[in-house]
């Protein structure tokens, strides 16, 4: 009997270690890792990169809190503003945190300005902000709202990408809007770039903070450093995690001085959050990131296992219906089950993890390998393959009904 809290359908399975884009279980069995601890492993197991930087710190100071300076949390939140549109950098520990605090600063702006009356936040449908009860709120999801009491006041949902209702949710108690680029647990749908250059006409008409959630696509996961540079779009403030540590637990909202001026001492904190062993690891994330040429490899590689994907989805169109996403944020929208799907990829020792819609979502490593995509193709046809045997043979097994005769 496990101790933990039942909040989770595990599977009963386990790993003792991980190398590149693979991870061994506990019974010696390798898995070709497409889930990634959902988006978070950018870089795959054991990146001797980031590795390196754990030990090195390890062995200096783990903790000291904010109340002193932290110079790796400085150098990142200044790497982190030179490659973005940011001024300013908070730390935390988690993308739910991340967006939190993206979430108080869009309302503590307008309260600075001397509009408090300014704190509702307009959010689109399909959307997964985190589990805490404001962004639980913000993603306005029945499935996850349900039995917690009244949900957190403050959030207006409109239907995805639809800008007329947008335009019609606006009014004076509108402090901003809330985005992702990409929707990946809404079912890797990418928002029209046009939509979102037009999302930003409307926060610049009507003094709106623009915010973005790229806690899942944001460092290298669609081919840019963020989802929203491939549209030409500038927010005011960015909720940013997973990749950022590479596996170790840490986020980040940022944002500009001007949307930031609310933001003073006292406002908001964190015990752990920019803590030293964090941070060593968050600026070995980047040191590889911003390699010449590493974003440009991710773009290549993505083009061809989108392009092999078209081939699986067009070899077995009773299974898949369509492929969606961006760079390696990709999503198989399935007609059978998207679970029997994940459990057929399993069956194959490849891992990937299920999204709404009814899609699969793909998440290999930023440094995943040609041989090693071609090995994912392999196993996704033998699965789809195998999929389709099986639902000929249940078609083909179920008793006809005669017309009845009176």
């Amino acid at each position: 009997m496990s101790h933990l809290l039942p909040t989770y359908a595990r599977v009963d399975l386990a790993f003792e270690r991980g190398e590149g884009a693979w991870l061994v279980a506990t019974d010696g069995t390798r898995y070709l890792d497409f889930t990634g601890g959902v988006a978070v492993n950018a870089l795959g197991h054991a990146h001797p990169a980031l590795v390196a930087a754990l030990r090195e710190q390890a062995d200096k100071v783990w903790h000291v809190s904010n109340l002193f300076r932290i110079p790796e949390a400085e150098r990142l939140a200044a790497r982190l503003c030179d490659v973005t549109f940011a001024d300013l950098v908070f730390f935390c520990n988690s993308g739910a945190e991340a967006l939190e605090g993206a979430i108080k600063l869009t309302r503590k702006y307008h309260a600075a300005n001397g509009q408090p009356e300014r704190y509702r936040i307009i959010t689109f449908e399909g959307a997964f902000h985190g589990r805490t009860l404001a962004t639980l709120a913000a993603g306005g999801q029945k499935k996850y709202l349900d039995g917690f009491g009244p949900p957190v006041d403050g959030f207006d949902q409109v239907p995805f990408a639809d800008l007329d209702a947008v335009k019609a949710a606006i009014g004076p108690q509108t402090a901003g809007i809330l985005v992702e680029a990409v929707q990946g647990e809404g079912g890797v749908r990418s928002m029209p770039p046009a939509t979102l250059r037009a999302l930003r006409e409307l926060c610049d008409t009507h003094g709106l903070l623009l915010a973005f959630d790229e806690v899942q696509t944001g460092l290298g996961r669609t081919g840019s450093l963020f989802a929203h540079q491939r549209a030409g779009v500038t927010p005011d403030v960015m909720g940013i995690a997973k990749a950022l540590g590479g596996g170790f637990p840490v986020g980040a909202f940022l944002a500009t001085a001007e949307a930031a001026k609310g933001m003073t001492a006292g406002t908001h904190g964190s015990t752990f959050g920019g803590n030293p062993l964090a941070m060593a690891i968050g600026n070995a994330v980047l040191d590889v990131m911003l390699a010449p040429g590493f974003l440009e490899e991710v773009e290549r590689k993505a083009l061809l296992l989108k392009q092999r994907l078209a081939e699986i989805k067009d070899r077995h169109p009773t299974i898949i219906r369509e492929v969606r996403g961006e760079g390696l944020l990709l999503g198989l929208a399935c007609v059978v089950p998207n679970d029997r799907m994940v459990a057929a990829l399993r069956d194959e020792k490849m891992l990937a993890v299920g999204a709404g819609d009814n899609v699969v979502r793909l998440l290999p490593p930023l440094v995943i390998g040609e041989a090693e995509i071609a090995d994912a193709i392999e196993r996704i046809d033998r699965a789809a393959t195998r999929l389709a045997q099986e639902s000929a043979a249940s078609s083909q097994s179920t008793p006809k009904l005669e017309g009845i005769k009176g």
